[in-house]
């Protein structure tokens, strides 16, 4: 015979409600689309990286604007002439105050009888100023100007893309005439003609970008639209009397943002580099203020005897756009959809 198995009597009291509940929840933690997109951006190891690398170039950039003296960028002071960079405390050569002459290293701070307390930790350029200071100010008006291209994006790509894509038919063929005749100008030929009414510097890049920068943005938030105002939320404000610009607002902005969002990263290493070209070709930002493309115009010269000149503002300049261009490509990926995991 079977051997019977008794139980005992407390393996029949029923389960108080809560542990039930625990046992069947298979719900996971309601999220938002934003928290939902800023999970999978931080998976991403390069963007964070990047974000973070750019939140500390910003800082330093606009933050030691009281403490840089907009003269000691202009002016001249011979006696401090083409140093190398000097980092107090680390004794490696080229990083010293040592520069290699005539197959010697050389201390061009003891030659050029610089006091002993006085160092430059990027070095200096052939008129004796900072190059670290130019490069931060630089630095900064690399990032005004990708402020402003933002801002046109925001407000004339976004609005005119949005009025293109809802209105339709004869509206949004002339609307998007209008775009590829502005795109059919080169940028360079726009601020050439700027140069006719306005002196070169920041005014004439402005107006260029502030003419042609915000047309990718308008066709892309015009395409989108296109698809948004045929869904059945849009079709149901519509039909209760909701205005065209309550809708806009209400649903079209937010169901919009992570292209803007993208599109914006996109822009800004964009409008960096334009202001860095023009600069270095002599039609930006021109001597003795300064920027990355003047720095770089006026390293190249002295590239093949006093190359940190040149590779410093390089590297800066390149760390800014990549860092951009990653923070896009992880936005990107965390803002679409198709790649949730």
């Amino acid at each position: 015979m079977e051997e019977k198995i008794k139980l005992a009597p407390e393996s029949f009291e029923p389960l108080t409600q809560s542990v039930h509940l625990d046992n069947e929840k298979i719900a996971a933690p309601s999220l938002t689309f934003t928290q939902d997109a800023w999970r999978r951006l931080k998976k991403n190891k390069g963007a964070v990286i990047s974000l973070f690398i750019i939140l500390i170039m910003v800082i330093v950039a606009f933050g030691s604007t009281p403490f840089i003296d907009h003269d000691t960028l202009v002016k001249s002071t011979p006696k401090y002439a083409n140093l190398p960079p000097k980092i107090p405390g680390v004794n490696i050569d080229g990083l010293n105050g040592k520069s290699l002459v005539a197959g010697e290293w050389v201390d061009q701070y003891k030659s050029n009888d610089v006091p002993s307390d006085k160092y430059f930790i990027l070095g200096t350029d052939y008129l004796g100023r900072s190059l670290a200071q130019r490069i931060i100010y630089g630095t900064k008006i690399s990032l005004i100007v990708a402020i402003v291209a933002t801002f046109f994006d925001l407000t004339i790509g976004v609005t005119y893309g949005i009025v293109s894509g809802w209105r339709g038919g004869r509206t949004d063929t002339i609307m998007q005439r209008v775009i590829e005749v502005i795109s059919s100008v080169p940028n360079l030929v726009i601020v050439v003609l700027m140069l006719l009414v306005l002196k070169p510097g920041m005014g004439s890049i402005i107006c260029a970008i502030a003419i042609s920068s915000w047309t990718t943005m308008a066709r892309m938030i015009r395409a989108e639209t296109l698809q948004l105002k045929t869904q059945e939320y849009v079709l149901a404000a519509r039909t209760l009397g909701e205005s065209a610009p309550k809708i806009a607002i209400k649903h079209l902005v937010p169901n919009l943002s992570s292209i803007i969002i993208i599109q914006t990263m996109y822009t800004i290493p964009s409008a960096i580099f334009f202001e860095a070209f023009l600069s270095f070709i002599g039609i930006g930002i021109s001597a003795p203020e300064t920027s990355l493309g003047v720095l770089l115009n006026e390293g190249q010269k002295n590239f093949q005897f006093l190359p940190y000149q040149m590779w410093f503002p390089a590297i800066v300049l390149c760390v800014l756009m990549i860092s951009f261009n990653l923070l896009g490509d992880g936005l990107r990926d965390a803002f679409d959809p198709k790649t949730r995991r």
